[in-house]
């Protein structure tokens, strides 16, 4: 007797993301389908005087993918939002890399305990999801010059929803959006599978989101899984 059919699973992130979530879905015995909402558009803004900043603070390994090619320069410390984005930056060849573990209220706190008197870049995306320089601010690091520097853009894809599929994951308040504002209708029965509470739009559309109890892919997955970590709550 044969088992039951794995799990189908839409990817709504962008690529590269997209294509290794897939590959720790499979390694998880489900079955991954990548259809992105979004992708990512490299900018290539002019760079300031890098000598004039003690650190970089990346927010996503796609602002460490677009910022690598635009300077050589790898000797500042580096501060990462989380793993993957410090994965990232030590893989682009950066020697002195510090994650967060968390969210942007994690970064801001671990650079307001490392530095003082200092000068940040923050390579990120032209709209980010969050403001790093009021981050800054409420973790107590007022005498920290934060300078962001938009060197990417995320644009929707015209990427249809899956004809078939079991769950769905969300990655950023922005997919969520654009799942609310076009595939609403076919999210009805499947599992919704969200990285942080950033999905409200969704849950406002009586489509309540699982949300991981860490703001990780790792404990993302785990709502697959159980054995992984804990379930996450409902919004």
């Amino acid at each position: 007797m044969t088992g039951a059919a794995p799990l189908r699973v839409w990817i709504t992130r962008a690529e590269p993301g997209a294509a290794r979530t897939a590959a720790r879905l499979r390694d998880m015995g489900l079955e991954p389908i990548i259809a992105p909402l979004l992708a990512v558009e490299p900018l290539t803004p002019a760079l300031p005087d890098l000598a004039i900043f003690d650190a970089l603070a990346f927010t996503s390994p796609n602002g460490v993918a677009a910022y690598a090619p635009l300077t050589p320069r790898r000797d500042h410390a580096v501060f990462a939002v989380g793993d993957a984005t410090a994965q990232a930056a030590s893989a682009a060849g950066f020697p002195d890399v510090r994650s967060a573990q968390g969210d942007l209220t994690a970064l801001a706190r671990l650079i307001a305990e490392s530095l003082s008197d200092a000068a940040i870049l923050i390579p990120q995306a032209e709209t980010p999801a969050g403001d790093m320089t009021a981050a800054l601010t409420q973790a107590g690091a007022r005498r920290i010059m934060a300078h962001p520097l938009p060197i990417y853009r995320t644009n929707p894809t015209a990427q249809p929803a899956p004809a078939a599929f079991d769950a769905v994951l969300i990655h950023s308040p922005r997919a969520a959006r654009l799942l609310a504002d076009r595939h609403a209708a076919a999210l009805h029965g499947a599992m919704i599978a969200c990285i942080s509470p950033a999905a409200a739009p969704l849950a406002a559309l009586g489509l309540p989101p699982l949300v991981a109890p860490s703001p990780n892919e790792a404990a993302l997955l785990a709502i697959f899984n159980p054995t992984l970590g804990k379930r996450g709550a409902s919004v």
